[in-house]
C-alpha cells in the first residue's frame, strides 16, 4: 500500500534490513565539507555524483592512459539484484563503492574484489512504479560523515549507517498521495543533503529541499513554479512567476520537476540545478494565453546555505516540447575573449549549448550542438530562442528535431580541463509533435495534451526501418569556448551511455548495444572497446585501491527509450540483472555471457473485434500504455512483450489485469478510474492486430532467409 502522508517532514526511526556488519577494510565514507570541496586533492577517492562539486566528471588519475588502455580488463563484476534500468554512478571513499540500482536497492562493496558488504532495500511499493515516467531507476548515493543518504523512488530521503547499511532516519519528502518520484541522486554541501523530484507529466509542483543530514529536518525548499495565487506566495519569485502563467496551472500542478542536475560553486556559495517540463506539455493547455511560464525548463541558482533566489536562465520559455533543463551542469573557468569567465555548461535537452556566467546567471554563448528544426539559434540580447515556423504547434502538426527524447539526455557528460572540451552523449530522434483536441485533465496519468497518435509507426516494415535508421546518436567532444564541434564518434543508435575524462588523455562511454569504450580525448581515436552484454548507460566513474587504478560502470537494460522506443533498439536486453563492471589494467576477470536467443514469438489469436474497435483501441494504448508498452506494443524487453502474452486470448484475463489490478506488485496498477470494459476490450483487440502483424513479419523473415 502507498503510505500515508503524514506530516511531510516526519522522521522516523527504521527496523534494520541491511545484511551483516562490519568488515575488515570497509571504509566508513568518513566525508566532509572539506573533502567534498578539494576534491582534486583526493583523486583516488570518488566521493559525489560528479566527483567534485563542479560536476566535471573529469579524474586527474593517469595510470590508466592512452598508451596502456588496451591492456585493460574486467577485474570484477557483480551482479545487482534487480533487473530494470541501471543509471546509477557509484559513488567509491577509501576502498568501499557504494551503488544503487533499480527499485532504489542500494548496494556496499569492496572496491578491490567486488564482495558484497551490506544491501539496503527500501522496499518501494511496486505500484509506485506506474509514477515513474521513465523506469524505475536510480542514479546514486551521496555521502557525508560516515552516513550513506538514497532518495527513493516513493520520494523518502533515507540516511543509512555506512558500515551497516542500517538505517539512521528516513523522511518523507513529498506528498505520497501524489504521483511524485525521485530518480536522482542526492548532493551534500555543509551537512545539508539537497534532492529534487520527479513527476511533471503526471500532476504534481516540483520543488527542490534542503535536509539536514544529521537529522532528516528540513532546513530550506524552494518551489520552482507558482502554486494557487489565492494562497499567499511562498516568496517574490514565485509572486513574480505567477504574471508569466495564466488560465488555472495550479490545478494540474505546473511540473518543472528538478529531477537530476545539480551543481554547486564554493565560491559564491550557490546550488545551481535545471527544472523539468511544464504540466502538461502542451502550453495552451496549461496556460491558454501564453507566457514564458516561469521557471520551467530553466537553470535556477539559490543561496545553498539559505534557499534565497539568486538568478535564473530560462531555456525554452514557454515549453510545449518537453525540452527539461535537468541535463548535466558543468562547472569551469573558461577563457572566453582574451577574458577569465567562471561558467556553467549544459547541452540542454533542446538541442543547445549553453555557456553562461555562474554567478550571475547572464548568456555567454549558445549554439546548437545537433540538427535543430524548432529554432534557428538563440537572440543574445533576450537570451531567448529565435522559433521559426509554427508557434508551438498551434496550426497543426509537425516533426521536430529534437524530439521529447532530447539531443542530449540525463546521461551524464564530462569536461576535461586538459583538452578545454566537453564530451557529449548526443543523440539525433526526431518526434512528431500536435495538439490533443479532446485532452482533458487525469490525475495520475500521463497529461502531454499532444497527439499520441501522431507518432504510431508506419505498417510497412521497410518503412519502420527507414524511420529506425533516422534515429542516429553519436560521441561529440565539444569546444565551449569556439562553441563548435571538434570531433564525433559514431554509434549504431540513440541513448548511449555518460562520459569519463581523464588526465590519461582518455574519454570512456558505453552504447545502448552493449559495449563500453576507451577514445583518445584529443582526436576521439578508438583505442578499446569490450563488450558487456547489456545496454551501458550510466556515468562511468574511476578509482585507486592499493595504489591501482580501477573503472567501473554500470550495465544494465532500461530507461525510457527502451520502454517506448523498442522498434529501435538492437540488443533487446534478457532477463538477466543489470550489473557493476570494474575494469584495471591486466584484469584477467570473464563476464558472463547471457543467452540473448530471441524467443519465437507464439501464434495469435484471431481478431477479437472489428477493425474499427481495434483501431479506437489503438488511440486508447497510445494516451495510457504506449509509454511503458512502447510505440506500436513493441516492447523493448524491459517489461514483458504484449504481443507475446497469452492474456491477449483472454478476455477476462486480460481485463483483470487492465482494471483488476491483478499484476500490481509487477507494477501494473489498475486503470479502472481511467478505462471502461470496453476500453480495455478495444485495446486487447489492438494488441491482437498488432501481434499478428509482427508474427507475420517475423514468418515472412524467416521464410526469406
Amino acid at each position: 500500500m502507498r503510505r500515508g502522508l503524514g506530516p511531510w517532514v516526519a522522521v522516523t526511526l527504521l527496523a534494520a534490513t541491511a545484511l551483516g556488519g562490519c568488515h575488515l577494510g570497509h571504509g566508513p565514507a568518513a566525508v566532509d565539507a572539506a573533502r567534498l570541496t578539494d576534491a582534486d586533492k583526493d583523486p583516488g577517492n570518488w566521493m559525489s555524483h560528479g566527483r567534485s562539486y563542479s560536476e566535471q566528471r573529469f579524474s586527474p588519475l593517469d595510470k590508466v592512459n592512452a598508451d596502456n588502455v588496451k591492456d585493460l580488463g574486467l577485474a570484477w563484476s557483480f551482479q545487482l539484484s534487480t533487473n530494470r534500468g541501471v543509471e546509477a554512478t557509484p559513488i567509491v571513499v577509501d576502498g568501499t563503492m557504494y551503488v544503487t540500482s533499480s527499485w532504489s536497492v542500494v548496494y556496499a562493496l569492496n572496491a578491490k574484489t567486488g564482495e558484497l558488504l551490506w544491501k539496503y532495500d527500501p522496499k518501494v511499493p511496486r505500484e509506485v512504479g506506474h509514477n515513474a515516467c521513465c523506469d524505475v531507476v536510480n542514479r546514486g548515493v551521496a555521502v557525508w560523515k560516515g552516513r550513506v543518504y538514497v532518495a527513493t523512488l516513493d520520494g523518502r530521503l533515507v540516511a543509512l549507517d555506512a558500515k551497516t547499511g542500517n538505517p539512521a532516519w528516513s523522511v518523507v519528502t513529498v506528498d505520497q498521495s501524489k504521483p511524485y518520484t525521485i530518480t536522482m541522486a542526492p548532493r551534500i554541501i555543509k551537512g545539508r543533503v539537497m534532492v529534487g523530484n520527479s513527476g511533471s507529466e503526471y500532476g504534481v509542483r516540483g520543488y527542490v529541499s534542503a535536509y539536514d543530514a544529521d537529522s532528516g529536518k528540513l532546513i530550506w525548499r524552494f518551489f520552482t513554479v507558482p502554486g494557487d495565487p489565492s494562497k499567499p506566495f511562498e516568496n517574490k519569485q514565485m509572486e513574480a512567476a505567477a504574471k508569466t502563467w495564466s488560465g488555472e496551472w495550479w490545478k494540474f500542478g505546473g511540473g518543472g520537476s528538478p529531477w537530476d542536475s545539480m551543481a554547486y560553486d564554493p565560491e559564491s556559495n550557490l546550488l545551481i540545478f535545471g527544472t523539468g517540463n511544464g504540466l502538461p506539455w502542451d502550453e495552451k493547455a496549461r496556460s491558454p494565453k501564453g507566457g514564458d511560464n516561469l521557471f520551467l525548463s530553466s537553470i535556477i541558482a539559490v543561496n545553498a546555505d539559505t534557499g534565497e533566489y539568486a538568478w535564473h536562465y530560462q531555456t525554452t520559455p514557454g515549453d510545449s516540447w518537453d525540452f527539461d533543463s535537468t541535463q548535466t551542469l558543468t562547472l569551469a573557468d573558461l577563457t572566453i575573449d582574451g577574458k577569465p569567465r567562471k561558467v556553467v555548461m549544459q547541452a540542454s535537452k533542446n538541442g543547445f549549448f549553453y555557456v553562461l556566467d555562474r554567478v550571475t546567471g547572464k548568456l555567454i554563448s549558445a549554439r546548437n550542438y545537433v540538427p535543430v528544426t524548432w529554432a534557428k539559434g538563440v537572440d543574445m540580447a533576450t537570451g531567448k530562442p529565435i522559433e521559426v515556423g509554427d508557434d508551438h504547434y498551434k496550426a497543426g502538426p509537425e516533426v521536430q528535431f529534437p524530439s521529447s527524447f532530447g539531443g542530449h539526455n540525463w546521461h551524464p557528460m564530462s569536461f576535461s580541463p586538459k583538452t578545454g572540451l566537453v564530451y557529449l552523449p548526443a543523440q539525433e530522434v526526431p518526434g512528431a509533435y500536435g495538439t490533443d483536441d479532446k485532452f482533458a485533465f487525469n490525475p495520475g496519468q500521463w497529461n502531454t495534451a499532444t497527439n499520441t497518435d501522431l507518432n504510431t509507426l508506419p505498417p510497412d516494415p521497410k518503412a519502420r526501418a527507414a524511420m529506425k535508421n533516422a534515429f542516429k546518436g553519436y560521441l561529440i567532444a565539444w569546444d565551449p569556448v569556439a562553441q563548435k564541434e571538434v570531433w564525433r564518434a559514431a554509434h549504431k543508435g540513440p541513448w548511449n551511455g555518460g562520459t569519463l575524462a581523464t588526465a590519461g588523455g582518455l574519454v570512456f562511454q558505453g552504447t545502448a548495444d552493449g559495449h563500453f569504450n576507451a577514445y583518445d580525448a584529443a582526436n576521439g581515436k578508438p583505442l578499446w572497446s569490450t563488450d558487456t552484454y547489456a545496454a551501458t548507460l550510466a556515468g562511468p566513474m574511476t578509482y585507486t585501491v592499493d595504489g591501482e587504478q580501477y573503472v567501473a560502470v554500470g550495465a544494465g537494460f532500461g530507461s525510457i527509450f527502451y520502454l517506448v522506443a523498442g522498434f529501435a533498439v538492437d540488443q533487446k536486453g534478457s532477463p538477466e540483472n543489470g550489473r557493476i563492471v570494474v575494469y584495471k589494467l591486466g584484469g584477467k576477470a570473464v563476464l558472463p555471457k547471457p543467452d540473448l536467443t530471441k524467443i519465437e514469438m507464439p501464434k495469435p489469436p484471431a481478431a477479437a473485434a472489428p477493425q474499427a474497435i481495434a483501431a479506437q483501441g489503438h488511440s486508447t494504448f497510445n494516451k495510457y500504455c504506449l509509454v511503458c508498452h512502447g510505440y506500436n506494443a513493441i516492447s523493448g524487453g524491459v517489461i514483458p512483450d504484449l504481443r507475446y502474452s497469452p492474456l491477449i486470448g483472454d478476455a477476462a484475463g486480460f481485463k483483470d489485469v487492465v482494471l483488476g489490478g491483478a499484476r500490481k506488485s509487477n507494477g501494473m496498477v489498475s486503470f479502472a478510474g481511467s478505462l471502461k470494459e470496453a476500453d480495455v476490450e478495444a485495446i486487447r483487440a489492438y494488441v491482437i492486430t498488432e501481434a499478428n502483424a509482427g508474427y507475420a513479419q517475423e514468418h515472412a523473415s524467416a521464410g526469406a532467409r
